[in-house]
């Protein structure tokens, strides 16, 4: 073998070893915080946020219905979670890979037939109702 053959054959299994690593790093991470929940449960996700100057960080809990969750579960996917304030409806889209989310709790499962429930935003009374799961 040539010196510049045992080079590339250091380099390609150097760059596989890596590949490995950051494989499992991804894999592992977002799944190990992350509850089986479906569109339509309510849940309530923990957010790390940091405030003023002195970058003093707490958690903000943000309760709702989850409304699709697009792209899977893996590390590109994200799930939307819409709230009533006020009589306002605020929504907001969380990537499963987030690092500034804390937890994920489930409070309560629906039973639903559709994977998108964006008919909800102009639902309301009893067409905005879901059957719970037994």
């Amino acid at each position: 073998m040539t010196q510049e053959e045992t080079n590339q054959n250091q380099d390609s299994q150097e760059t596989e070893a890596l590949q490995e690593t950051q494989a499992k790093k991804v894999s592992a991470e977002p799944q190990s915080r992350i509850p089986d929940f479906s569109s339509g449960d309510i849940i309530k996700v923990y957010v790390k946020i940091v405030e003023g100057k002195d970058k003093k960080e707490k958690t903000q809990a943000f309760e709702g219905q989850v409304l699709a969750i697009k792209h899977g579960k893996g590390n590109t996917g994200t799930f939307t979670v819409r709230k009533i304030v006020d009589g306002i409806g605020v929504e907001r889209i969380f990537p499963f890979s987030a690092p500034t989310i804390k937890k994920i709790e489930v409070i309560e499962k629906f039973k639903n037939r559709r994977s998108k429930l964006y008919y909800l935003r102009d639902a309301s009374g009893k067409r905005a109702k879901l059957k719970k799961q037994a």
